[in-house]
Order: structure tokens, then sequence, then C-alpha cells
């Protein structure tokens, strides 16, 4: 049998000017939704404030909450877009010997002990599964996936915890920046429905022929377009809040994360919930005065999450969690460990109080 049959091909298709052309047209999106916001701020603020709205007062409490809102949510769509994608660990990707003997085995049964005994002796923690109890592992990245992770198609490589990859940013929404994502949906959303509301005045007087100024199509335009952006926007920031509070990515609710329990192999979507609130701060953080600022505070590595139940047959695995931890110790800051580690363990602590086994 041949070393590479039924190996997927690990090199592209595209080289040379096709290449840099597809890495072009992926931002054709983002420059698309940075457009019309460069417009929505002609629209907004010179026609509507500076050169329609008649009283001081209206027109300083206007541009003042306007830019507030205007910071916050081009700060989350920065942090979305350039925030680099959770990567795995060099610990999951098979050696050279170890990627020669997976793909010189004859049988299923040789690829799956090649696996099993590689994920033993780095004490990797993976505990989901095939829907046939086989290590969850990439063709293309050569390398054991670790619980939650999967592989992007369009970056070509696998990611942690990933959601799914996002045309609107030209980046994978994964555990690095979902946070941001959150928080770039959120802030869009009030942006909108700031300006829709702030014109709906002004669009009454042009339906009554009561508005006579230069800009006035700019004025109906921006009222329109951000009715049909917020409406777009309400049901996706809803769903990815019900996401946040169950713990789920957009991968797993379609595509349950398979766990152990009672030697069998079960598909749960609600593996990793540990209650509301929890959820909310494993991806928000403990810190509530950062909770609303696009800046990093999710808990944990990407690699390792609580779950909320651990069966009695896989107690022995929980010490490869315990000395993957303390590897990954000495490659982390001292201070991002303590601070992250005792967070997670309280959010486990409630958990067992909240959802009892």
């Amino acid at each position: 049998m041949s070393t590479t049959a039924g190996m997927a091909p690990r090199f592209s298709i595209m080289s040379g000017p096709c290449k840099i052309c597809f890495k072009a047209a992926k931002w054709l999106p983002v420059l698309f939704i940075v457009s019309v916001v460069v417009w929505s701020y002609y629209a907004y603020v010179i026609q509507l404030n500076l050169l329609t709205v008649e009283s001081i007062i209206e027109k300083c409490f206007y541009l003042l909450l306007y830019h507030f809102l205007l910071v916050l949510f081009l700060w989350a769509y920065w942090q979305t877009i350039f925030t680099d994608i959770g990567r795995v660990p060099k610990q999951f990707r098979l050696p050279p010997a170890e990627l020669d003997r997976y793909e010189s085995a004859e049988t299923d049964e040789a690829r799956r002990a090649v696996l099993e005994g590689f994920t033993q002796k780095q004490n990797l923690p993976v505990y989901n599964r095939t829907m046939t109890g086989d290590i969850r592992y990439c063709e293309k990245c050569v390398q054991i996936k670790p619980d939650r992770c999967h592989h992007c198609s369009v970056c070509g490589e696998c990611v942690l915890k990933l959601d799914h990859h996002c045309p609107w940013v030209n980046n994978c929404v994964a555990f690095s920046n979902y946070k941001f994502f959150i928080l770039f949906l959120g802030y869009a959303l009030v942006y909108c429905l700031f300006i829709a509301a702030t014109t709906l005045q002004y669009f009454i007087k042009f339906w009554k022929n009561q508005l006579e100024v230069p800009g006035k199509f700019h004025i109906l335009f921006v009222f329109f377009v951000s009715i049909m952006f917020a409406i777009s926007l309400v049901s996706l920031f809803g769903y990815h809040i019900f996401l946040v509070v169950k713990n789920r990515s957009t991968l797993e609710s379609f595509r349950a994360p398979i766990f152990q329990l009672r030697n069998t192999w079960v598909q749960d979507k609600d593996g990793f919930s540990l209650g509301a609130y929890n959820n909310f701060i494993e991806v928000f953080g403990d810190n509530r005065s950062l909770w609303f600022l696009p800046l990093a505070s999710s808990l944990g590595d990407g690699v390792t999450y609580p779950q909320r139940c651990v069966d009695e047959d896989t107690d022995d695995l929980l010490g490869a969690r315990q000395r993957w931890a303390e590897d990954e110790e000495n490659e982390l800051t001292a201070g991002y460990i303590n601070n992250h580690t005792h967070a997670l363990e309280e959010v486990v602590l409630q958990a067992n109080h909240t959802n009892p086994v």
C-alpha cells in the first residue's frame, strides 16, 4: 500500500497571481462595510447634524453619542478582523516518525492505534471523539484536533474553538476573537438603531415635503440603510447571544460534540454548558470592567474546556488535563496562568453546584 494512499493532499492549487487575487478578493466584503460606514458618517455628521439640525443642544447630543458609538463599533470591528486566529499548539502535531507510521498503516485499526499511542504519550487533553470513538485527526494539518477545534478550509488550517469563517471580517470567528465578534454585532446594532431613531423625524419631514435641504436624499437613504442593517443584525446578534448562554459554537449547534458516557460515545450539544452565567464569563471574562470593551478577557487557553458531565470511565484522563496545564505554564506568563486558571476553577466549582451529575 502506498504511504500516501487515502491521505488528503497538503498543497494548494493556487500560486502566484491567482493567490494574490484570491487574497485581495477576500477583502471586498470588508471594503464594502467600511465604505458604508464612511458614507454614513458623511450623511449623518455633515448632511444631517452640521447642515440640517438647527438646535445646538440637539446637534451636540447627537454628535457626542454618535461618535462614542462609532468608536466602540469600529474598535470591536478592528479587533475581530486583525486578532490572530487561535492556532493549535505544536504538541498536537504528529512528528515525522509518527506521521510515517500513520500513513504507512494498512488498516483503520492500525491508524487508530498510532493516534491513541501518540495522544497518551504526549498527555494531550483530548476528550471529544468521532462518532466511531476515534480521535479527531486533521489529514491536512497532520495533527490531533483539540476539543472544539475544526479545520477552516478558507484559512487552510485548524482553528481553536472555530465558530465559523466570516467573510464580512475576512477572518475566522473563533476562541481568540469571539468576544470581539459579539461586541461588534452588538455595537453595530446599537449604531444602526441610533441613526434610525435620530433621523426618523427628518424622514417624516421629508415624507411631508417639509425638508428642504440640499442633502435630504442622504438623510433619507441613511435612514433606510440603518433600518435594513438593523433588521439583519438583530437576528444574528440574538442568535450568538443564545450560543454564548448555551456555551455552543455555530458548528456545535448543527453537529453536537461527542463525549464518552458509560462506555459509549454520545452527542451532547450541552456538553460544555456550565450554566448561563458561567458560560457568559467563559467568553467575556471575570473582570466586569472589561465585559463591554474590545479587550481580551476570555477565560482559558482555547485547548481545554470545563465540561458539564465527566463520566467515571474518563476520570483517569483528567490527569492529562493537569499535566497539560503544567507543561503550558512553562510557555505562558505566570500572571496569565494564575488569573485565568483561578477563574476557570471558580467556573467549574459553581457548575458543580448548579449542574449536579
